[in-house]
């Protein structure tokens, strides 16, 4: 039985966990560099333990010091987060090795799933529909132009070993492959150390639709429905909702179904995704699987009244969820805004400093995630997530009423944000109608 998890993480999702412990009667431990002294984990944490200076290879990804805390402060297990180490096999392993529980799957399923490859081929095992593409990595651009020739152009050239948009360049003639191949190559060596490309045909403008799953130790697999995550920049995912717009009820069931498959046959545990491309036909293909919890997990928590944390807490604890399928019911629609501290009149630059007035906005339907206050200092050397505000609503019309309404009220000075930018987003024709597609932002921009 787990009674004290060290959260291997920082800000809001280090807080998520925290709030999630407090009410399973799990003590909780944070970590901290010195730029996140005063950050709310720190402060509402049962225990709290400084691994180093605000650089990331000093603290959050220094794995010795982390372990350090671990040991010092008697833990049971460690809940990685998203980010930093939570989908590193090696960490996972050595907190095995220590006899720290890590809160979620197998080193053995991080590295299969993490090799774009590998998981590929799992996945299409498991009869999941993949993109078409090449047989694993290429060995160079001229079997890459070969492929691409026999696919049709466009297609997309992608690091085995990548994520985040790291490494992926599209290609939409054959005089392009050379110069694309080495830039998405050096980009992956420097990233990822791994400068392994594959290719995969390129669709313009899917849906990007990623199914919730949660896995058990006794081979008990669930999905929590879908998100869609199409509307992003720079493959940076801005604004999630559930259920989706796009999808019908016959659609979502078999995503579900088939991600379940997909999970199994991965031999998966505790919480994860398999995230999809959809067509304007509504077939689908699979294009990944995270194997952590999520960013934007409070869209699925608002509409299927599940605690995604606790139960990644659960299962690692008693090996078994507490949920079934048949407990899993959609209820209403939510929408989630990443509210970041950039400004979007700059392309985007990051917005460190100190926050001078910060006012939450509430009422019914209305939840915000977030470790900052007024006064607080935002460092400038990690991620620019801020808070993550989700409204929820018996309709996707009123949760976006209540995302307007609460993007409104939402008061953050001395910055700059991102909430200026989610306002006229939501408030376009083609979000709001519902008809949009992972080229909704380039849309925007050129006027259509």
């Amino acid at each position: 039985m787990i009674n004290k998890i060290l959260i291997a993480n920082r800000g809001e999702i280090a807080l998520r966990v925290i709030r999630a412990c407090k009410e399973l009667g799990v003590k909780s431990v944070a970590v901290f560099s010195e730029a996140d002294r005063d950050s709310l984990h720190v402060r509402f944490a049962d225990e709290a333990i400084c691994i180093g200076d605000a650089p990331s290879s000093d603290s959050y990804l220094n794995i010795p010091r982390l372990l350090g805390a671990a040991e010092i402060s008697n833990v049971d297990a460690i809940h990685p987060g998203y980010g930093f180490l939570a989908e590193n096999p090696t960490f996972a392993e050595i907190c095995k090795t220590n006899d720290f529980k890590f809160i979620g799957p197998d080193s053995e399923v991080i590295q299969a799933m993490g090799n774009k490859v590998v998981a590929k081929e799992t996945m299409k095992a498991a009869g999941v529909p993949v993109i078409p593409g090449s047989e694993g990595v290429v060995s160079g651009p001229e079997e890459a132009e070969s492929i691409a020739k026999e696919m049709g152009f466009p297609v997309i050239l992608k690091a085995s070993a990548g994520g985040g948009g790291k490494g992926m360049r599209i290609v939409f003639e054959s005089e392009q492959i050379q110069g694309q191949f080495k830039l998405a190559q050096n980009e992956a060596i420097s990233n990822f150390g791994n400068g392994d490309i594959y290719i995969e045909k390129y669709f313009v403008n899917p849906r990007h639709i990623e199914i919730q799953i949660l896995a058990d130790e006794n081979g008990n697999v669930v999905h929590l429905g879908e998100r869609d995550c199409s509307v992003q920049r720079r493959h940076q995912k801005l604004i999630e909702e559930s259920p989706s717009p796009g999808i019908n009820s016959e659609i979502r069931k078999k995503m579900g179904e088939t991600a379940i498959k997909g999970a199994k046959k991965a031999n998966y545990t505790n919480a994860g995704t398999i995230e999809f491309l959809v067509t304007d036909s509504g077939d689908f293909y699979f294009m990944e699987m995270n194997t952590r919890i999520q960013v934007e997990h409070p869209v699925t928590e608002m509409v299927y009244g599940i605690d995604l944390i606790k139960e990644q807490i659960r299962i690692a604890s008693e090996g078994t969820m507490g949920i079934s399928q048949e407990d899993i019911v959609l209820d209403g629609n939510a929408v989630e805004c990443r509210i970041n501290a950039e400004d979007p009149d700059k392309n985007f630059r990051p917005s460190a400093g100190q926050i001078t007035s910060f006012h939450l906005p509430g009422g019914p339907g209305v939840r915000v995630d977030t470790h900052a206050y007024a006064s607080y200092t935002v460092p400038p050397t990690y991620d620019s997530l801020l808070a993550k505000l989700i409204t929820h609503g018996n309709t996707r019309k009123e949760a976006l009423l209540r995302m307007n309404r609460a993007l409104e009220e939402f008061i953050i000075e001395g910055i700059n944000t991102t909430i200026p930018f989610h306002l006229n987003i939501i408030n376009v024709e083609q979000f709001n109608s519902g008809n949009y597609n992972t080229g909704l932002l380039e849309e925007i921009q050129n006027g259509l």
